[in-house]
């Protein structure tokens, strides 16, 4: 053990979970989980724990909310294993996470105040849906008699996600696409699209499903962006929220190095 962890202001287990309103048995998960450093034992085999191991959990307690409770775990356990390198690191890949959500809320922003309102789409055939994964529909659809608007495989390849999530998305509402009447294809015009993008960056920004099917329902009813402004102000609270608990945590975590040595 550390000649940091020798030290005479002894805590009980209980001392050391009152102090953090927490239970006893979450400080031992926290010590077998490499949260805290490892305990002193009494000759009897209690744990005994010091200031330091209080440092330890100011810290974890104080990166959770900004960076999670998985990384926030692998982030104590390099500081406890003497890896600081690699704590650094997965604190990094946090800002670079938290750096890319503002960007997908702007993007959200800049998406939605380009909406226009639009006429709904009529409601799809019920047959057993036929994906197309090509850019161009089946051979059979003349380009002169084909409905305008963008198939199942092109839309998805744009987003980057996997046509069995637009499938997913039409089930909960998210997207209405009609049917090709040549091909029974689903087919996607500019309202669709819009919706699909929106969806797109809501769950990139943490909304679930059943959050983004009112807020489209809204946006096709007024076609602009005040019946999500709600939302946004949320979404920027949040990510405020997280960047300064980033700051309390990096402040907790530099005190805990520091009691290191």
């Amino acid at each position: 053990m550390g000649r940091n962890l020798q030290s005479s202001d002894r805590l009980r287990p209980i001392d050391l979970a009152r102090g953090h309103g927490l239970s006893t048995q979450a400080v031992r998960n926290y010590e077998e989980a490499g949260i805290l450093p490892p305990a002193a034992r009494t000759p009897h085999g209690y744990r005994t724990y010091t200031s330091l191991h209080a440092g330890a959990l100011r810290a974890f307690l104080a990166l959770v909310p900004g960076h999670g409770h998985q990384t926030a775990t692998s982030i104590m356990r390099a500081v406890n294993l003497g890896e600081a390198e690699e704590a650094f690191r997965l604190i990094d890949e946090s800002h670079a996470q938290l750096l890319d959500d503002r960007r997908t809320l702007q993007a959200v922003e800049r998406a939605l105040g380009g909406l226009q309102p639009t006429t709904e789409p009529e409601p799809g055939a019920e047959s057993e849906p036929t994906t197309v994964s090509a850019t161009t529909p089946a051979p059979e659809a003349h380009a002169a008699s084909r409905p305008a608007g963008t198939f199942i495989g092109p839309l998805a390849g744009k987003l980057g996600i996997r046509p069995a999530t637009l499938r997913k998305w039409e089930h909960a509402g998210l997207v209405r696409p009609r049917r090709d009447p040549r091909t029974g294809y689903r087919l996607y015009d500019e309202a669709d699209v819009r919706d699909a993008r929106l969806a797109h960056q809501l769950r990139r920004g943490g909304y679930l499903l059943e959050q983004i099917a009112p807020l489209i329902a809204q946006v096709r009813a007024a076609g602009g962006l005040e019946p999500l402004e709600a939302a946004l102000r949320d979404w920027h609270g949040r990510l405020s929220a997280r960047g300064r608990s980033m700051l309390t945590g990096a402040a907790e975590l530099e005190a805990y190095l520091r009691a290191r040595g």
